[in-house]
């Protein structure tokens, strides 16, 4: 069941969204709705090959213990959802933030919370962390526009 609400005590990502939302400069979206973020080091090191710069220091890195699932749910998903997936799995009352549709729908048949990079900014939009965007995916890429019919003096639709 998908309960992708904000209550979790950990919130685990997996690279896509910390990529996706560091290309349209709302990475610290993460820190404004969950405080922090953890990551395993597999996930770090995909998101620091790419932007070859330090995470922030609200994002904290954490292995999953099981290395031998790690590597089995590695033959059918990408090393860090399947390190992110398995950290999950470990940890009680856990978010994970997963994008791809294999990944996200595995995860959600083992029963763990999962959440997207589009349900982020919907959250944030909704809890007027910023403003009224219509969201994009276009090749997989993620973009934001303000949306013209939103006022933000009072919060609605106009």
């Amino acid at each position: 069941m998908q309960n992708n609400s904000l209550s979790h005590n950990v919130i685990i990502s997996d690279t896509s969204c910390l990529i996706a939302l560091s290309n349209i400069d709302q990475l610290e979206l993460l820190k404004k709705l969950f405080g922090h973020v953890t990551i395993t080091p597999e996930v770090f090191e995909e998101f620091t090959k790419k932007y070859k710069e330090n995470i922030p220091e609200w994002i904290d890195v954490r292995e999953a213990k099981n290395r031998k699932k790690v590597i089995e749910l590695n033959t059918k998903l990408g090393l860090g959802e399947s390190s992110s997936i398995v950290l999950a799995t470990e940890t009680p009352s856990a978010l994970v933030i997963i994008d791809e549709k294999k990944a996200r729908e595995y995860a959600l048949n083992i029963g763990l919370n999962v959440i997207g990079t589009v349900g982020i900014i919907r959250k944030a939009t909704d809890i007027n962390i910023i403003g009224a965007y219509q969201i994009f995916c276009v090749n997989g890429k993620i973009s934001l526009e303000r949306n013209p019919f939103f006022s933000e003096l009072n919060g609605e639709l106009v």
